[in-house]
């Protein structure tokens, strides 16, 4: 039976190879529906003349058309990608967009077959649709993912499968990303070229183009199933092998610097998530505020956790629609101390505690930010009862840690609902014909009767309300941090500010929170690689270190004379 249109198809496909148009190559490789009528009737022919296990005419058929391998100084072997072009043939004809796990099973496949393709010598050309097949992928697999009854089958044969006892489960968006993840390992391992990995006019050569494009593909779903070790490890390789960053497109370094800076928030680096979040930021196109305002949901918390709070004219921006609403109020308890606010802007029950949960920021937001909270307090404590110090007498600025107590503990029992006592209950006024009702004595236990089932019960605790060595204990946290300059008298109680005498007390105890932390950290962001200024050494402009592959093949032996 004659096929046509699978002809015309793979002619076109010859084509392209002969011309080496990967734009055009992609563009032929359609994955969604609806098709054009040209497509359908590749699928009207497939079914017909190559069922389903009739595979081995389809392969011969593509063999008459593409050439297993390519003479010239160009040419390679085109086996993976023949191979490639039949499944992609079968996945025409079999793919049922109802089955939603299926589909997803058998992308996966065409898009591992069009990795193997990509590793051959002439896989250059195949970049863009193994681009365009992983973000398929990837998108199929997190819509599955929202949908847990379309995938409870396989959570339960994988929990019957004795899976538990090999290891941690591999969900379907980790598996997707494990795939994905191939891809971008071929990118990262391109050898061709210059040994910096970019060409004469500063851009990446050969594969490399598409490292931060997988990477950025491997990232957004490891972040979605939460598993940050496979997130590290692809920042790991990029710091060690990739060409630098600045060197790809704008919207490349936008999405890798985001996900850099939520790996380090989540690991607790603010600083360097800071950093991160801000060069995304300030790169990113100020039309794209959907992408803006969700880097600036994590940078102000970065900076939040810092001691750097956002200006009024930033929460004015069009991205920051209702961030104002969500943050102000943190930004307020924290600098007036407000302890009684703060727990109750850091309770689960909170307006906006869904919400903060939802971007996985409230933890890190209740548990740093707590002690600047302690700071200001202690700070507002100086200014209201503190003794200011005596120049002339030689006597340092002082405060009372009972005087921060005193206030502690209020704050802390208006948090808990207790700032004022029960009146005592009124006595219920006896009925106007009292006489006419029968009293009956209840009975009382005796003195010191305790009931046998309530015998090792233990008195329920009070409300956990701050003691002195609360108190002290966080003042010298404080100190050790250098949030607080001074020293603690343990005998009086007291802290005691030093280097008082050309600042005064208040600028000399309480420096500032974001000098204070940010003088602690360099510039180097670990998974970034930057632009290194030192001409000297390999490659253009950089010098050796992270992203260098040195290129040993011309090497003399160790001893040989030169030539």
């Amino acid at each position: 039976m004659t096929t046509p249109t699978i002809d015309k198809f793979l002619a076109e496909i010859a084509r392209i190879l002969r011309e080496k148009n990967a734009t055009q190559l992609r563009d032929y490789i359609l994955l969604e529906p609806p098709f054009p009528p040209l497509y359908n009737q590749i699928v009207s022919e497939l079914k017909k003349t190559y069922p389903v296990f009739n595979q081995a005419p389809l392969e011969a058929k593509c063999k008459d058309f593409i050439p297993e391998y390519e003479e010239g100084e160009d040419g390679g072997s085109w086996t993976s990608f023949i191979t490639f072009v039949v499944k992609y043939f079968a996945f025409l004809r079999d793919v049922n967009v109802d089955q939603l796990v299926e589909t997803h099973d058998m992308l996966k496949a065409l898009l591992n077959q069009c990795i193997l393709a990509l590793s051959a010598t002439t896989g250059l050309i195949v970049l863009p649709t193994v681009i365009s097949l992983s973000r398929t992928l990837a998108r199929l697999a997190i819509g599955l993912d929202k949908r847990p009854d379309l995938i409870a089958h396989l959570t339960r044969r994988e929990s019957t499968s004795g899976a538990e006892e090999a290891g941690e489960r591999v969900t379907l968006v980790e598996s997707s990303a494990n795939v994905i993840r191939e891809a971008f390992k071929k990118c990262l391992s391109e050898r061709s070229g210059n040994a910096s990995g970019v060409d004469r006019s500063g851009q990446p050569e050969g594969r490399r183009i598409g490292i931060y494009l997988t990477a950025n593909l491997c990232l957004k779903l490891f972040f979605h199933c939460r598993k940050l070790r496979s997130a590290e490890q692809i920042f790991g390789n990029i710091y060690q092998q990739s060409p630098p960053l600045a060197r790809f497109p704008a919207s490349q370094r936008v999405t890798f610097l985001y996900y850099l800076g939520r790996y380090h928030f989540a690991n607790s680096h603010f600083y360097r998530a800071q950093l991160a979040l801000q060069a995304a930021y300030n790169q990113c196109h100020l039309k794209c505020l959907k992408q803006r305002r969700l880097i600036l949901i994590y940078l102000i918390t970065a900076n939040m956790i810092l001691g750097r709070f956002p200006s009024a004219r930033l929460l004015r921006r069009p991205e920051s629609q209702g961030l104002e609403e969500a943050f102000e109020p943190f930004c307020n308890c924290i600098a007036k101390g407000d302890l009684a606010t703060f727990r109750h802007l850091t309770e689960l029950s909170s307006e906006n505690a869904e919400w903060f949960l939802r971007k996985r920021i409230l933890l890190q937001i209740s548990n740093r930010c707590e002690v600047l909270v302690w700071r200001s307090l202690a700070r507002r404590t100086f200014l209201l009862s503190g003794f200011q110090g005596d120049t002339t007498r030689k006597k340092a600025p002082t405060l009372d840690l009972h005087d921060v107590l005193t206030l502690a503990t209020l704050l802390e029992r208006r948090a808990l609902g207790l700032e004022r006592p029960k009146s005592p209950p009124t006595k219920r006024p006896e009925h106007t014909n009292s006489i006419f009702m029968a009293k009956t004595p209840e009975p009382e236990d005796p003195p010191g009767y305790i009931d046998p089932d309530l015998a090792d019960a233990m008195d329920p605790p009070g409300p956990d309300l701050p003691s002195i060595d609360t108190v002290e204990s966080t003042v010298a946290s404080l100190v050790d941090q250098d949030l607080l300059h001074g020293f603690i008298s343990h005998k009086s109680l007291k802290f005691a500010i030093t280097g008082s005498k050309s600042t005064g007390g208040l600028a000399a105890g309480f420096p500032n929170v974001w000098q204070v932390i940010s003088g602690r950290f360099d510039e180097e962001v670990p998974g970034w690689v930057r632009e290194e200024k030192s001409s000297s050494g390999f490659g253009v402009g950089r010098g050796a270190g992270p992203g260098m592959v040195v290129n040993l093949s011309g090497a003399r032996p160790v001893g040989a004379a030169s030539a």
